[in-house]
């Protein structure tokens, strides 16, 4: 008879403890959980604001299986350690919690040729199986990117609330960016497999980059010997480095660089409508489309920009985000503006870094140049390349293509200056 209840006792006992123990599981598998801790509102707050809200955050975060489930919950005691401790500055995801393809074929199929929009052309099952993880292209489709933006830190957790998060959100962030589909690709073109380095898919941890930087600055202490103009002539290496690549990518893309090309970066590759303005499709739109410029440089900006075509994403002002809130600025006309774009934008410089059919000869450009800058207009058209005074070394102004400046010769200036 004492074995019976011995046994009853034991059974009751499990009963108890193993549905404690599934009812904990529960509880911390919850996303209401995940924001009982200050520092998860940001990622709460665009969690609940996203398409993604009606799965919890386990089933993104956990890689199927009860094993994982249990290995997961003993890694994360180290959360629960930090929170006690010391709240993070910044919530990053480490590469070891990068989320899985495993995960997002639970609900979504590798099948698919076409994204929602009905534009994009993505072979998602040739990606897939070239083990190039989903978080490359879909990194932001919940968070939208809020580390890499800056904006989860510390001293913005409290303007994390459900109706600033629809404010933060906005569908650029969502979405895969243009850039990192051509960062890839290039890469690739190069030879290179850039998804094998778990890195490129997970936004740096500041803390480590921090740590790097400090590191850094005591080597360049300890060695004297270097003069310090080296670190600059790197940095501007590495500018024309960029520059060079960035115009590159941008000659892939517009169909005037096919040579040494495993994967055509031209827009029709990936887009399944290319829609051209009408404007451009005029006889004269390359000697006349700079007037257009002056007139609606917010929509040519709309595709010709060079934030398009790179990977990073710039940090943010949560404050000025939220004043900002999704109001649109209204463009009115600006030269200056539409100079410096030319001036500056890689897009523009594929072609205006050339010297122009219309020059010539440059002695006969020399003499004859007068009757193509007799108005004002004609003269802003010149001054897209060319500055009117010796430009200063110190200036922040956007640099002229060109060191050809017009009073160089023009001493005096123009009859119409003072106009």
């Amino acid at each position: 008879m004492n074995r019976w209840k011995l046994l009853f006792v034991s059974l009751i006992g499990c009963i108890v403890v193993f549905g404690g123990g599934y009812g904990v599981l529960s509880l911390t598998n919850s996303p209401t959980f995940c924001a009982s801790c200050h520092e998860m509102a940001p990622e709460y707050s665009t969690y609940t604001a996203s398409a993604h809200n009606q799965i919890s955050c386990v089933q993104c975060h956990i890689k199927p299986g009860f094993t994982n489930m249990i290995t997961h919950k003993m890694k994360s005691m180290k959360e629960v350690y930090y929170h006690v401790t010391g709240v993070p500055k910044q919530i990053v995801q480490t590469e070891e919690e990068a989320v899985s393809n495993e995960n997002c074929l639970q609900c979504h199929s590798k099948n698919r040729l076409v994204t929602a929009s009905g534009d994009l052309k993505v072979n998602h099952k040739q990606h897939i199986e070239k083990d190039i993880p989903c978080v490359t292209c879909h990194a932001g489709v919940v968070h939208a990117k809020i580390a890499g933006r800056g904006i989860n830190v510390e001293e913005a957790r409290g303007e994390w609330t459900k109706e600033n998060a629809e404010k933060l959100i906005e569908k650029k962030y969502l979405r895969p960016n243009m850039g990192t589909c051509i960062d890839c690709h290039n890469k690739v073109n190069n030879g290179k497999e850039p998804w094998k380095d778990v890195a490129y898919i997970v936004p740096p941890n500041p803390e480590e980059l921090e740590k790097k930087l400090e590191e850094n600055k005591q080597e360049a202490v300890k060695d004297t010997s270097v003069e310090a103009t080296t670190e600059g002539e790197k940095t501007e290496a590495a500018s024309l480095e960029h520059e060079q690549k960035t115009q590159d990518i941008i000659l892939q893309a517009i169909g005037k660089q096919k040579k040494n090309v495993k994967i055509s970066m031209e827009c029709k590759t990936c887009h399944k409508q290319t829609v051209i303005p009408k404007t451009h499709k005029k006889v004269d739109w390359n000697q006349k489309h700079g007037q257009t410029a002056v007139q609606q440089l917010d929509k040519c900006m709309n595709c010709h920009q060079d934030s398009k075509w790179v990977r990073e994403i710039p940090k943010e002002d949560i404050i000025s985000l939220l004043k900002m809130g999704n109001q649109k600025i209204k463009y009115t006309p600006n030269m200056t503006l539409a100079k410096d774009q030319a001036r500056t934008n890689k897009f523009c410089a594929a072609c205006h870094a050339d010297r122009p059919d219309g020059h010539g000869e440059s002695n006969q450009w020399l003499t004859g140049h007068a009757s193509k800058a007799k108005t004002s207009d004609q003269k802003a058209e010149c001054f897209v390349c060319h500055d009117q005074d010796k430009p200063k070394a110190d200036s922040t102004a956007a640099k002229a293509p060109t060191d050809v400046y017009c009073k160089y010769c023009h001493r005096t200036g123009f009859k119409d200056d003072k106009n």
